[in-house]
């Protein structure tokens, strides 16, 4: 089989935001916000509050960059039917966080709201977005979505965001690969290049989920830009994955007994970065 073709080595994103190899950024999963049908009315104030902790814990735990997602906006609404409401309440939260901290911060509009994302994020001054399926098609949760990457990086140009990342998912989770069943790990992974995505993601099925070392190298096959794990990172997991990876975005694992819906708990934030420290040192 020939190999993928790549594409010529872009400047390396993770290298120009963390001063450190191998950095970890941590998930911020808000309450729900106005709009979703889980918002019961509560006070913003109260959701913001609850952000803050999450980001002040991190930060002091050694995190290396937060990111910020409205994961309790279930169902999620399919991209072109995310409200202002939405973006106005993350942009919200965000600009909250920033105020608590000085970690770089991203964004994650679900679902797969490549286009509020930006909006948010450069209204907010982050660093990056991260969005689940960047290229091609998928069976999704929320049905048929087709790969924004066109439409968002014309749109990323038109508010001049430049400077903030894409952060792409490589052979997505939540949902059925029989779209592109017939194309490699490495050949997606070479797509997700092609369309100017920054960094690549390596995940498990679901929010997480273990990522297996497997599935980094068969990402990293294919592109030559950085490559980190999405979701299941442990402390256990730390030397496998990062012997390939180049990085990691860990939320539900640090929450408090693991469920991703509570606070952020300094005590596995503090094994995790402990794990971390070994790998770096």
């Amino acid at each position: 089989m020939t190999a993928p073709q790549v594409l010529p080595e872009k400047p390396n994103a993770l290298e120009d935001f963390f001063p450190v190899r191998k950095p970890v950024i941590g998930v911020i999963h808000l309450k729900p916000l106005p709009g979703a049908p889980r918002y019961k009315g509560e006070a913003l104030s109260e959701v913001f509050a609850a952000a803050v902790a999450d980001a002040k814990t991190l930060a002091g735990g050694g995190i290396d960059g937060i990111m910020i997602e409205n994961a309790s906006d279930l169902p999620f609404s399919r991209p072109e039917h995310i409200g202002p409401e939405t973006v106005a309440g993350l942009t919200a939260a965000c600009l909250a966080v920033r105020e608590a901290v000085d970690t770089p911060i991203g964004i994650t509009c679900v679902a797969n709201g490549a286009i509020p994302g930006l909006a948010v994020a450069k209204a907010v001054g982050a660093r990056w977005v991260r969005v689940n399926q960047w290229v091609n098609a998928y069976v999704a949760n929320e049905g048929f979505l087709n790969g924004p990457a066109p439409e968002a990086m014309r749109y990323r140009s038109a508010i001049h965001a430049h400077d903030v990342a894409i952060f792409a998912d490589v052979h997505v989770k939540f949902g059925a690969h029989a779209i592109t069943a017939d194309r490699s790990i490495a050949e997606q992974a070479t797509d997700a290049e092609w369309f100017d995505a920054d960094v690549l993601i390596a995940t498990g099925a679901r929010t997480g989920s273990p990522t297996e070392p497997r599935e980094v190298d068969e990402v990293r096959s294919g592109t030559n830009l950085p490559v980190i794990v999405g979701s299941g990172l442990s402390p256990e997991q730390v030397p496998a994955l990062f012997a390939t990876a180049d990085g990691a975005i860990v939320g539900q694992w640090l929450k408090k007994d693991g469920r991703w819906w509570n606070p952020v708990d300094p005590h596995r934030v503090e094994r995790l970065m402990d794990a971390v420290a070994k790998v770096r040192g």
